[in-house]
């Protein structure tokens, strides 16, 4: 066992100022919330999400993410319209990767339902995943901060099973 006394207060002030660096490096790797897809926190990134939601997704989600009209009900086709993506819908139920699945590669593959008829549109080959990333961290950016908590633990529920 080695004491304080045999070590000299140079190597031990040192040896402090190595771990509080290789911390500080550490930390700054971190994100507020680990293992997170989105990044609504990201000022650029939602920005960028904002106008991809503009150009490809408002037209049926409303552009303040209000949605259509009787989203709950069938219409005469038999598809639900598009559901809003504010707090008011039940995007923020779903944990980010079901999120991007099924703007990536529609409901039907994401819900594995290869029957499901939708109007949402696949966005594979259309949207590059980053984009897909910053059009939902935008939506997500835009939810009160209970709401945000929420779907955040609905993601970290999602990733431990």
């Amino acid at each position: 066992m080695v004491t304080a006394s045999v070590i000299p207060a140079q190597a031990g002030t040192q040896g402090f100022r190595i771990a509080l660096l290789l911390s500080l490096l550490l930390l700054a790797g971190c994100d507020r919330n680990p293992g997170s897809l989105l990044r609504p926190d990201d000022p650029q990134v939602v920005a960028r999400g904002q106008a991809i939601y503009a150009a490809h997704c408002a037209a049926c989600h409303g552009a303040r993410l209000e949605g259509q009209a009787n989203w709950h009900e069938r219409d005469a086709s038999g598809r639900l319209p598009a559901p809003p993506h504010d707090a008011s819908g039940h995007t923020w139920h779903h944990p980010d990767q079901v999120l991007f699945d099924i703007t990536k590669y529609g409901v039907a593959r994401a819900a594995k339902m290869p029957d499901y008829v939708t109007a949402m549109p696949k966005y594979e080959g259309v949207l590059a995943d980053a984009d897909i990333v910053a059009v939902l961290s935008f939506i997500k950016a835009q939810w009160p901060a209970a709401v945000r908590a929420q779907q955040d633990e609905v993601t970290r529920a999602a990733q431990r099973q």
